[in-house]
């Protein structure tokens, strides 16, 4: 018998039913889903966290987010949006409150966005970001899941003032220069004069940069008529030693009253060793363009991390948690194990950060990353420290594992930092190809994370995810994956 499968609407209901159809025309109906509309209230009970801190609720086997929901909670939810497989709701009224539910510290947090936890006390979110890991790998590798050693996440002491940089964008509001983030969803820019999460040098620089722009008169950027100046004012501090690098970001090279504007910024704070332009003429999202311009001082500002330290130019990645970065890269050198012996190669290696904290114990350090100007940064750190045995270049993972891998160079260990989209498809098939003995993979997505791994356990064993909680406030997990290859 043929069978066809249909859903089909219900007369004078929103009722969803899956019937199947056979040959000579039979419907049967094997199940019924309701449907949601816009508008629709109903109560929800909260049952996780998901990976952008909305609350995940089931309504009559539909998925629903829930923004501000905390998981144990009972709400009264009202449907935003609806798609094909979920839908958004707000909150009405909560029922139930969840016992590690707090009073959100910042002012502007319901409107912002940058954070999406700080109604949720610290030691819960240590563990919803470990579900988070745990609900990808449900999701992706869901015969394997159970059997996974996902550990408790490491937390932070003060998990407050953490953050050593700041992005901040700038509009002028009548007479008055406003910096900040635009708040969610929307275009209008919240003005932030304090940020909780921040580093106080770098809300501190940046509000003294809002004044002299506006005393100025100093043109800036206007996103609707796209005129203007000044479009981002980008402040990095070193927690270690208290330099400060202060980056303006140009629709334009030309600065009017130059030199007095650069005067000014001088006399801000002398711990200001550095001072650049930075050039971003085009319609993009992207907040650095391809031109840097040093106004004042150094190109670079220097910062110490554990026993190493790193010149960093104002397009150089550098992670923003400092603090909880030593706590991360020795998860990283834990899980690579090295004897002394290895060849390491360090993938995204930016300014050599990774790569560089495994040196003392590698026999060679390899890494490659598609920014010039951070694989300057790299090569000038390894000459720095004196590690002979480091080399970079400029260009794609892929790329140079493939062409190491012609000439003979087959790394011992890998490891990757890879932005939130994960692995490019082209440099897992190298992986899988090469088959470094130790994989460590460093994670800030658990959902490409575990997408990945999907692949990766045809050739590896996964060992352990140990979460590091990088990003405190926010529903951002970084975590350190150890893959050792399978035996033949």
């Amino acid at each position: 018998m043929v069978q066809t499968i249909s859903r089909c609407l219900s007369i004078n209901s929103s009722v969803l039913y899956t019937v199947i159809t056979s040959s000579k025309g039979r419907g049967y109906i094997l199940s019924q889903q309701t449907m949601i509309e816009v508008g629709q209230k109903f109560p929800l009970t909260i049952k996780r966290l998901g990976i952008n801190g909305e609350g995940i609720g089931y309504f009559k086997r539909n998925v629903v987010f829930v923004k501000g929901a905390l998981p144990g909670e009972e709400v009264t939810a009202q449907v935003q949006v609806v798609k094909s497989n979920f839908a958004e709701a707000n909150i009405l009224q909560i029922r139930k409150a969840s016992p590690h539910r707090q009073d959100a510290p910042c002012p502007v947090y319901e409107a912002c966005g940058g954070c999406q936890l700080q109604h949720m006390t610290y030691q819960q979110q240590l563990i919803e970001k470990r579900d988070m890991i745990v609900q990808s790998l449900e999701r992706y590798v869901k015969d394997i899941a159970p059997n996974i050693d996902v550990r408790p996440t490491i937390g932070m002491e003060n998990p407050w003032q953490y953050r050593n940089k700041s992005q901040f964008q700038v509009r002028k509001v009548e007479d008055k220069v406003h910096a900040g983030l635009f708040a969610e969803g929307t275009h209008q820019l919240l003005n932030i004069d304090e940020c909780i999460v921040q580093h106080p040098n770098t809300t501190r620089i940046t509000n003294a940069v809002k004044r002299i722009l506006e005393k100025l008169k100093i043109p800036i950027y206007d996103e609707e008529t796209r005129n203007g100046l000044v479009r981002t004012i980008v402040v990095r501090t070193g927690i270690q030693t208290g330099e400060i690098q202060l980056v303006l970001i140009t629709t334009l090279a030309e600065l009017p009253k130059r030199q007095l504007l650069i005067d000014k910024l001088i006399a801000i704070d002398p711990a200001v060793v550095s001072i650049v332009q930075n050039v971003n003429p085009k319609q993009t999202s992207l907040i650095f363009g391809e031109r840097t311009i040093v106004l004042h001082g150094k190109k670079t500002l220097h910062e110490e991390l554990g026993e190493l330290s790193f010149d960093l130019s104002a397009r150089a990645f550098f992670q923003l948690n400092p603090a909880q970065t030593v706590r991360l890269y020795n998860e990283i050198k834990s899980a690579a194990a090295l004897t002394g012996q290895e060849k390491v190669v360090d993938a995204y290696c930016g300014v050599g950060t990774i790569g560089l904290w495994l040196a003392k114990e590698a026999k060679e350090i390899r890494g490659m990353d598609i920014v010039g100007d951070s694989i300057y940064d790299a090569k000038k750190n390894a000459a720095n420290h004196g590690f002979t045995h480091a080399s970079y270049e400029t260009g794609t993972a892929e790329e140079w594992l493939a062409t190491w891998s012609r000439e003979g160079f087959v790394p011992d260990v890998l490891t990757v930092d890879p932005p939130r989209t994960g692995l490019a498809d082209s440099l897992l098939k190298t992986i899988l190809n090469v088959r470094p003995k130790r994989f460590v993979y460093t994670s800030c997505n658990p959902s490409t994370l575990a997408k990945d791994l999907s692949e990766l356990r045809k050739v590896y064993d996964i060992e352990y995810i140990q979460p590091v909680d990088m990003f405190p406030q926010t529903a951002q997990i970084e975590s350190v994956t150890l893959l050792v290859r399978k035996k033949l």
